[in-house]
């Protein structure tokens, strides 16, 4: 890492006698890279964020029946309310690039901490859609900046190990997913039967995430990448035209499609083995099962990704899990409901394997910015109308067959553009 590097000196930090006299004026004090508290101060916010990062969306998804009816909701609407998250995450998540060079990346991802429990704790206690929607904008505000700046952070300050720390918060932010997914219905249980206060509870949980950033905020060598001296370094970021590389347009769009399966399943795939006759309970349990398969395989997959020149048979396997389990959920959904949730468990894992991929696909830390926050909100973009139209199609269908093949085709696509961006190659060669 720049950040690392020191200026060559003698052991006493003072140039030779012979050397000119401004020049041994203007010689720097030895630079010397994060401590190791600072790094593991770091990785536990790296941990505890992520884990933040779906609680908001799958507790939701939980206690979507309970929600459409305190609120009134049509099944038009509740499609909108799924299709949230990827419009917050597209609108917000581009201006993270700008904040984090302004603040300092540790510092936003702190103020989204405090965004995420704001809205989580503001979101029961409303009374009607416009409301609720509104609160739940504001803790997907949060969560979009951090998601974008979660690679950006990995790179700058573990650049050896991209594969191995992308792994780790990709493993938080599954296990976080999951937990949210299995105890949000009995914890409302427990709680008098309330969805208010089952979704208000997992604002505890975004408290604790705010406190290991804060030591950081004055630390404004994280809102910099320092600047390489000479005259012939000067820094890649400004003639990234990022808009004319193939890559990067492949990777959103896998991102996006990717994208689409997931906040489809975390949104709709409870209601769906609910309407197959699985108790409310169970079918919570069936949506943590297939987010909890992302807590060994998202520490797994990027650090096998990592290792290999391309992705593109990682991204093939992870296809074929998901058109099973699709093909599964449309001719039996409740009779192989676990088979069915482990498959598209393992087909979600596409996720961390896009940030992999985003960390891979740039040389530099300003790529890496550029890269996740263009392949992030545009994937988001192209991600909203999945859940929207889902919601509309099982209202005016009467019935899941058409929504879950509508789920089966986008796969095909998503297949296509993860071979396109798992390519060996960079940003910087294309744009």
């Amino acid at each position: 890492m720049r950040d690392e590097e020191t200026t060559p000196q003698t052991a006493t930090g003072t140039l030779s006698p012979g050397a000119p006299a401004a020049t041994r004026a203007d010689t720097p004090a030895p630079r010397t890279g994060p401590s190791p508290w600072t790094l593991r101060l770091v990785a536990v916010g790296l941990v505890l964020t992520a884990l933040n990062l779906r609680p908001a969306i799958t507790s939701l998804g939980a206690l979507l029946e309970e929600v459409r009816d305190g609120l009134h909701m049509s099944g038009s609407v509740a499609g909108v309310l799924t299709s949230v998250p990827p419009l917050c995450f597209a609108v917000f998540g581009v201006m993270a690039p700008r904040l984090a060079r302004r603040f300092g990346p540790g510092a936003v991802v702190c103020a989204g901490m405090v965004a995420i429990t704001a809205g989580l704790v503001i979101r029961p206690l409303v009374g009607g859609t416009a409301g609720f929607l509104a609160a739940s904008a504001l803790a997907l505000m949060g969560i979009a900046v951090s998601n974008v700046l979660m690679p950006v952070i990995v790179k700058r300050w573990f650049p050896d190990r991209v594969g191995s720390m992308t792994g780790l918060y990709s493993m938080a932010l599954a296990l976080g997913t999951s937990l949210a997914a299995a105890v949000t219905v009995p914890l409302t249980d427990a709680m008098g039967g309330s969805w208010k206060a089952g979704l208000g509870v997992w604002a505890v949980l975004a408290a604790a995430a705010i406190l290991p950033w804060i030591p950081l905020l004055r630390d404004r060598a994280t809102a910099h990448e320092p600047a390489p001296a000479g005259p012939a370094a000067r820094p890649e970021a400004p003639e990234l035209r990022i808009t004319r590389s193939r890559t990067a347009w492949a990777l959103a769009c896998f991102f996006g499609l990717q994208a689409t399966a997931a906040y489809i399943t975390m949104g709709w795939m409870p209601q769906i083995f609910r309407d197959a006759g699985v108790s409310a309970g169970t079918a919570g349990v069936l949506l943590a099962v297939t987010m909890a398969m992302g807590v060994p395989l998202a520490f797994v997959i990027p650090r096998v990704a990592a290792r290999m020149r391309t992705q593109g048979p990682i991204v093939v396997f992870l296809g074929a899990c998901g058109l099973t389990g699709y093909a599964g959920l449309y001719l039996a959904p409740s009779g192989g409901a676990w088979a069915w949730a482990l498959l598209l468990g393992i087909s979600n894992c596409a996720f961390p394997l896009a940030l992999t991929m985003i960390g891979m696909r740039a040389r530099s830390g300003a790529g890496v910015v550029r890269l996740s926050a263009f392949a992030q909100s545009t994937g988001y973009l192209i991600s909203i109308p999945g859940p929207l139209l889902v919601g509309v199609l099982y209202q005016h269908s009467g019935g899941w067959g058409v929504p879950i093949a509508l789920m089966a085709a986008l796969m095909v696509p998503q297949m296509v553009m993860g071979v396109l961006a798992g390519r060996d190659r960079t940003i910087e060669d294309e744009s």
